[in-house]
């Protein structure tokens, strides 16, 4: 099956890191990270989902965490320096990181956000995270996908 290279995939051929593409079946009712998981029929823990946020005073930034929990807003904004964070309008996704909902990978974003990611992430050996694309993930090695993406190890989720 020929796969049409994303801005991610490009990302790390170039870079030369190793990971692993895999592909996946698309529910266009439920894009959650809990439903890849079961397609992928893995650990839902591994499956990281890539959340973009705007701050009262840094702007744009982001935070990847495990696909079943949820970011817990003050602590987003305290790690990123802000006093208080929002999810940037569905509407605004493409244009802000040129990805869609569902597709959206914390690698080959159109610009390099401060980047967070949950703690959690050290419990693996690999994580998946989309591959720019729906239907489509990335599994990689934590230490590999530092590499790449510049973030910061925080204690998002609770």
């Amino acid at each position: 099956m020929k796969i049409d290279k994303t801005n991610a995939i490009r990302l790390l051929d170039k870079q030369k890191i190793e990971y692993n593409l895999i592909p996946y079946e698309v529910d266009e009712n439920d894009l959650s990270a809990v439903h890849v998981a079961e397609q992928l029929n893995e650990s839902v823990s591994q499956v990281f989902k890539t959340l973009v946020l705007k701050g009262d005073k840094s702007g744009y930034f982001v935070c990847i965490i495990p696909g079943a929990k949820e970011l817990n807003l003050k602590t987003a904004a305290k790690v990123s320096g802000n006093k208080n964070c929002d999810m940037i309008p569905m509407k605004d996704l493409l244009a802000v990181t040129g990805y869609i909902r569902g597709a959206c990978s914390p690698v080959g974003m159109k610009k390099q956000y401060p980047t967070y990611i949950d703690k959690t992430v050290e419990e693996h050996s690999s994580i998946y995270v989309s591959a720019g694309k729906r239907g489509l993930q990335i599994q990689i090695k934590p230490q590999d996908l530092f590499q790449i993406v510049n973030f910061k190890i925080e204690n998002l989720t609770e």
